[in-house]
């Protein structure tokens, strides 16, 4: 009798440890926590008083691995920073081909492949604006910290593209500009 009892509990233990199909990790515990419910960055949140999900960062605070750029997107702060930046990057081939990849990846689309600013979003119709050419002789008479200012923090109608590509990035943007395009 005391074997029967075993054998059925171990088996009924057994039947009801078995999960419910072979992708579940089985039942689901504390499930408010398992299945949470995220909201996407532009949706409505009532959780806060503006109704805004997407947060602003606590004023004063730098994220990891940022270097705060101490120049505003004013035409003064633009022909200081050619002034003052110059660019730390060695050159070499290499650098100049990652410039190229960065280039085709953020520039492309508005500058166009040979930097005359005939890229896809203007000749396509989806931009009004025609973007600046990269190889007209304004362009080429800018110093390297003028055009990696404009990268940073825009310039007239273009958006500022700092939060996106790396420093490092940005400066073998200038290397493929003015080696590849102005050339």
């Amino acid at each position: 009798m005391k074997f029967n009892i075993i054998t059925i509990s171990l088996t009924l233990l057994v039947i009801a440890s078995c999960d419910r199909t072979r992708t579940s990790t089985g039942w689901d515990y504390m499930p408010d926590m398992y299945y949470s419910e995220a909201y996407e960055t532009y949706s409505p949140n009532e959780n806060f008083d503006n109704g805004m999900t997407m947060r602003t960062p606590v004023e004063g605070t730098v994220p990891r691995g940022m270097i705060p750029f101490p120049y505003e997107k004013t035409d003064e702060d633009r022909i200081l920073a050619g002034k003052e930046l110059t660019n730390p990057v060695p050159f070499s081939q290499a650098s100049m081909e990652a410039g190229k990849d960065a280039y085709n990846v953020f520039c492309l689309n508005c500058h166009g492949e040979k930097g005359d600013g005939l890229g896809f979003l203007y000749t396509s119709g989806r931009y009004p604006f025609p973007p600046a050419s990269l190889v007209n002789e304004k362009v080429r008479q800018l110093a390297d910290g003028e055009i990696y200012h404009s990268i940073t923090v825009g310039y007239g109608v273009m958006g500022a593209h700092g939060a996106m590509i790396s420093q490092e990035d940005r400066w073998k943007i200038i290397y493929y500009i003015r080696e590849a395009l102005q050339k």
